[in-house]
């Protein structure tokens, strides 16, 4: 079996985990069509009262790090959230899932981007503006927060 896996299917395979893990959990989930934009999980409570929307990112490894391209500083909304996905190398192990605000995305995100540009390369001269991004949690403070997602109340 093919150990690393290309990041289409890491992307798709993140995506049925995270609705797989959703309807374990007793919400309503439904991954949408590869064509629509921003959203790739729809998620409700069981009578469907609420909902939200779910961006999934997914990548192989155990890293606290994802990235994201510059349109993530602008998109967010109060029932927006990112699912974000590490999946292990190992084919027995079960992911993990950070689940964060999107507007929590888009703030740290652009934060750290500006950070990042008011630095210096390692030659001291000024770094060129990149359209990627990068989100980090490493002390884990999303770490399996469904909760934040507003469902249960």
């Amino acid at each position: 079996m093919e150990t690393i896996r290309n990041k289409v299917l890491t992307g798709v395979t993140g995506e049925y985990y995270v609705a797989a893990e959703l309807s374990r959990r007793g919400y309503l989930a439904s991954i949408t069509l590869r064509n629509t934009k921003g959203v790739d999980v729809l998620c409700s409570n069981r009578d469907a009262s609420k909902s939200v929307g779910i961006q999934v990112k997914a990548k192989t490894g155990m890293g606290r790090s994802w990235i994201l391209s510059e349109k993530g500083e602008n998109y967010y909304a109060d029932n927006l959230f990112y699912v974000f996905v590490n999946i292990s190398e190992d084919s027995d192990a079960h992911p993990t899932f950070s689940v964060v605000p999107s507007k929590v995305v888009a703030d740290h995100i652009r934060k750290s981007h500006a950070a990042w540009l008011k630095g210096a390369k390692r030659d001291g001269s000024a770094r060129k503006d990149t359209a990627m991004r990068q989100f980090a949690d490493p002390e884990e403070k999303y770490l399996n927060r469904w909760d934040l997602l507003g469902l249960d109340s």
